[in-house]
């Protein structure tokens, strides 16, 4: 017959000494400021000027402009909400592809802003 061994008692973990909670600072909340960059305006070219106006803007803005323009003229793709399907404005703006996601479409706008 084998031993069965024991397993050695290993001593039991002392519970770390709590210290006492530190009191919160209530921070006051500042707004939050928009990076620099941006927020500083890019002219648009031609093509980009059909769809959100020939007016120097923040990138904000003509992101803002392109969606309001896809959501207007229903371009997104019922199926894939990724999918932005270019009627012949946005054909131009996305070098003659029919459609592209919209994380290219912000590369293929601002190819067009300078």
């Amino acid at each position: 017959m084998a031993a069965k061994k024991k397993a050695a008692k290993k001593p039991a973990k002392k519970a770390a000494a709590k210290k006492p909670a530190a009191k919160k600072v209530a921070k006051k909340k500042t707004a939050r400021k928009p990076n620099a960059a941006f927020m500083k305006p890019v002219q648009p070219d031609a093509i980009l000027a059909a769809i959100v106006g020939d007016k120097p803007q923040p990138r904000t803005e003509i992101m803002k402009k392109t969606w309001v323009y896809i959501k207007k003229n229903n371009l997104q793709d019922k199926k894939n909400r990724r999918q932005i399907n270019a009627d012949p404005a946005l054909k131009a703006l996305f070098g003659g592809k029919a459609s592209v996601t919209m994380f290219e479409m912000t590369k293929y706008i601002f190819k067009h802003a300078k």
